[in-house]
């Protein structure tokens, strides 16, 4: 598919940081294929409805959850798999612009940012092949957020899925739009996601040692674990705890854009409840080495994610309605701890009690 959106905006925002994020972009356009071959009419039609869907789903979006009221409905952006590594390289170096490389010379951080950058690219190349869309808080103009949809993804996903490209393309649509109104009509949100990621970093300890003492432990754990256990274990008490928050709140995030796509679907995508089913389905594929890949970048735990989030999600809406539910957005106190997740009952008591 041609080039939809040049986005090659990671350039000089790369200086000093640990990962040299210009490098990483250009590694993954150099190893990720562009996709499939699409004939120029088809190609034409799917930007088409993906830049209409993504203008419109968060109307459908917002009046099911009831946020965002008065906001201006904003436009997506329409990218191929190369736009949308620079794109994703580019809100990464915004996130983590503080960070820096401890005790180490100018020399021998240029090599490890280069390293970095090379590795980095290399799983941007792996995942562009399967991002349909992204809400990233962080990019675009002024670092003021950008909702990317991957034309080629969105095709190639729709070919395999044997679904109408109208129907899903909306589908998609309402799942990212949802993710663009958590942090739109939640003024806290991005400031305390990127609080949470700099206080991540910031514990990060600058000697390998303890790492080297707790790696016996970690690998005992991420052998029966969620694909996660090796990562926790090897933190610092400090990092597991902002980490804790952290995929507490993805957790919620994912699960949250998951049921409301869903919630939405009948009335706008006919046909939710096949894509869903053959959906779920085409997650859990892929073939050895895939499967080892995705476990390996966490891309397992991330599916875990999305089931977890939107049972909470379901649990809490049915108990006390969307409005209940809203109060999660209250404040980063109400938002749910990664126990309440699995415990929705224990979230309700705490911040949104039913009452008598």
């Amino acid at each position: 598919m041609a080039l939809l959106r040049d986005s090659s905006e990671a350039g000089d925002r790369t200086k000093g940081l640990p990962v040299d994020w210009s490098l990483a972009a250009r590694t993954a356009a150099r190893l990720m294929h562009p996709g499939p071959a699409v004939p120029p009419a088809e190609a034409r039609r799917a930007v088409e409805l993906l830049r209409e869907h993504g203008a419109t789903a968060e109307d459908h979006v917002r009046t099911l959850t009831g946020l965002g009221a008065g906001l201006p409905l904003l436009q997506a952006d329409v990218v191929d798999r190369a736009s949308w590594a620079a794109a994703a390289t580019s809100g990464m170096a915004a996130l983590t612009a503080s960070a820096v490389l401890p005790g180490v010379s100018a020399r021998v951080r240029s090599v490890t940012e280069k390293t970095a950058g090379i590795q980095t690219g290399a799983v941007l190349s792996y995942l562009g092949s399967r991002v349909l869309g992204q809400y990233d808080p962080f990019g675009g103009p002024d670092n003021g957020g950008r909702l990317l949809l991957v034309a080629p993804n969105v095709v190639a996903a729709q070919r395999a899925l044997d679904v109408s490209l109208e129907e899903f393309s909306l589908w998609v649509c309402l799942h990212e739009a949802t993710h663009r109104l958590q942090f739109t009509a939640v003024p806290w949100l991005r400031g305390y996601f990127g609080d949470q990621v700099a206080a991540f970093l910031s514990a990060a300890e600058s000697s390998a040692m303890g790492v080297l003492e707790r790696l016996p432990s970690a690998l005992a754990s991420a052998r029966g674990g969620d694909g996660l256990g090796l990562l926790e274990v090897l933190q610092s008490p400090e990092q597991r705890a902002v980490l804790d928050r952290l995929l507490a709140l993805s957790t919620l995030l994912e699960g949250h854009a998951d049921h409301v796509m869903d919630a939405v679907g009948p009335a706008v995508v006919p046909s939710v409840e096949t894509i869903r089913a053959r959906f779920t389905e085409r997650r859990r594929g892929g073939g050895i080495f895939d499967r080892f890949l995705r476990v390996l970048l966490g891309v397992e735990a991330k599916m875990k994610q999305y089931a977890v989030g939107a049972a909470f999600t379901r649990a809490v809406v049915d108990k006390v309605g969307m409005a209940g539910f809203n109060m999660v957005w209250t404040s980063p106190d109400t938002l749910p701890t990664r126990a309440e997740l699995s415990d929705p009952q224990a979230w309700i008591r705490r911040v949104a009690p039913v009452p008598a």
